[in-house]
Order: C-alpha cells, then structure tokens, then sequence
C-alpha cells in the first residue's frame, strides 16, 4: 500500500487512509433508523455494517435479494446485537422505488439518515425501464425520487425525536468530467452523443446539485435536516464491469493506490453520523473533510433547473 502518502489529516482529524471504523468510534448510533441504498456490495456494505456496529438499525435497499440476504447474515453473525432488515430495490425503476417507500413507510419506521449510494458506472448506452439514460436514471432519478417519497417520513421523524435527519449523497470526482454544459436537459436520452464517462459525469454532478438544492429547501423552511455529497474515494469495486481493460488495471496496480472498502466507506459515514458534521449542509466532501466541488456543482441555478426537470420526470 502506498495509501501513506494520503495520510495527511484535515481539519475533521481524519485522512483519506481512516476506515469507517475509525471516523465513527465512540459515537452511539442507537435509536437512529437509516436507509442505505446499493448495500448489497462494495462500499454500501461496508456503510451498513459500519452503522449497525454502531446501533444504527438499518435498512439494506438492494437490488439483488439473494446477495443482500448474505451480507445481512455475515453482519449479523459478526454483529449479534445488530438491527439489520432487507428490502428489494431497484433505483433503475421507478415502480420499484415507489414500491420500496410505500412499503417503508407502511412500517411505521422513523427515518434518521438516508443514504443514497447505488450507482451503475460507465454503462453502454442503455434506457431504463422508464425510457430514461440508465446513468441518469439509475444514480441520480432513482434517488430524486426515493428521497422525494421519504421528505415527509424524515421531517416528522426530525421533528418528533429532535435530532437532526441527514441526507447523504455518494457522488465522485467523476462529477468533473460531465458534459460541457453540466446536464444535457435536452440529450438526455440522445444515443447519437452519448459518451459514457460523460454521462457518469453528468449523473454524478446531479447528485451534488439535487443535495445543495435540497438543503437549500431545507433552510428555507426551518426543517432540522441536512443534506451533503461527497466523493468515496477511488475505490476497487465492481463499478467497472463495463470497462473490462481499466478494470484488470484497477484490480492490479490499483490496489497500490486506491483505497479499500474501509476507506472507501469512511466519508460517508463519517457524514452520515459524526457530531462534527451537525449543522452542516450543502457541502461536498471528501476524504472525510470539506472540499471544494466544480463550478458547475456549486450553480445554484443549475441545480434549481435539476430540480424542476427531476420532478416533472417523476410525476
């Protein structure tokens, strides 16, 4: 590993080389509910069991049910006093993530932290079910929508138990390569211009805009809720099956200088459930302490238009 030359620390205390573990000792989770999207592989099952080490009960969303319910098992086999529960999601559709809130909801569940960390990566060109750019659909629709259909679950929760709801969204420093003009409003689904790293870009940058536009809501209305982006890392995970020559590169030199699941999961829940962390919104971060997004992840008026295109994609 040559991940000591990042070991540098920030402000926060913490480095790019601190493991979830790490960034979250100490803190007593118990009581808070989460959801954690994508927790059936990579870094989404490294965040959920970080969180129920911490008491969190949480609420796995996965697409795969039969991998989900393996992780569940390891983490309750290694966590005997965890709350962990499993529930089918597929952010590639909308039916499903309806379905998916509906059926949270008719738990009667609080909701604390919503994290929102599936993602596909530099797919071929493909459409979802819904007739939307699968990249577009998948990292950042899907979730516009889930957290949309949780808004009301999470303001009451925030409310009634007086501790601050968090939002969390996993973008990257792939948000720096989108198209020129940020979000193709207008290509969105245009095969004949379609790049697939840009389109990973553009999704990517959508998951910082959706989160300052919604903490921007949110401190518009007084509602005790936060919501952040942040960047993992690079991280050897299975984002790039599509690219099958930049994958064997990752998984062998890689290792060297990417992170680790550990790492990797550390910034998020570092965001998801540090004291430090309470009271700030609208941030990007990385490497478990503020940094600075591109100029277009920071448009305010790009992320209102985001918005507005988001919602009528939905309804």
């Amino acid at each position: 590993m040559i991940m000591w030359l990042f070991s540098w620390k920030g402000p926060s205390g913490f480095s790019a080389c601190s493991t979830a573990e790490e960034v979250t000792q100490g803190i007593d989770g118990s009581g808070l509910t989460a959801i954690v999207t994508g927790a059936s592989s990579g870094i989404g099952t490294e965040t959920a069991r970080v969180l129920a080490r911490r008491g969190v009960h949480v609420i796995m969303g996965v697409r795969n049910v039969t991998a989900g319910t393996s992780v569940k098992d390891a983490i309750m086999t290694e966590i005997p006093f965890a709350k962990v529960d499993l529930m089918e999601l597929d952010l590639s559709s909308m039916a499903s993530v309806r379905e998916f809130a509906s059926e949270f909801k008719s738990k009667g569940l609080p909701l604390n932290i919503l994290i929102n960390n599936a993602g596909v990566m530099a797919t071929p060109f493909m459409l979802s079910e819904d007739g939307i750019e699968l990249q577009f659909a998948t990292n950042h629709l899907g979730h516009f929508l889930l957290t949309d259909l949780l808004l009301e679950t999470m303001k009451d929760t925030a409310r009634n138990s007086n501790i601050e709801g968090r939002i969390v969204n996993l973008s990257s420093e792939g948000h720096r390569f989108a198209y020129h003009e940020g979000i193709r409003f207008d290509k969105i689904n245009d095969e004949s211009c379609y790049n697939s790293i840009r389109a990973y870009g553009q999704s990517k940058l959508a998951n910082i805009l959706h989160a300052n536009e919604l903490n921007k809501r949110f401190k518009e209305e007084g509602v005790p809720i936060t919501a952040n982006s942040l960047h993992p890392g690079a991280i050897v995970t299975n984002l790039l099956r599509y690219h099958s020559f930049i994958n064997s590169l990752a998984t062998t030199l890689g290792r060297l200088v990417l992170k680790d699941l550990p790492q990797g999961a550390a910034t998020t829940c570092y965001v998801a459930l540090h004291p430090q962390v309470k009271g700030v919104g609208g941030k990007y971060f990385k490497d478990n302490n503020i940094a600075s997004a591109s100029a277009q992840a920071q448009d305010e008026e790009l992320a209102k238009k985001l918005w507005d295109f988001s919602m009528n994609l939905i309804n």
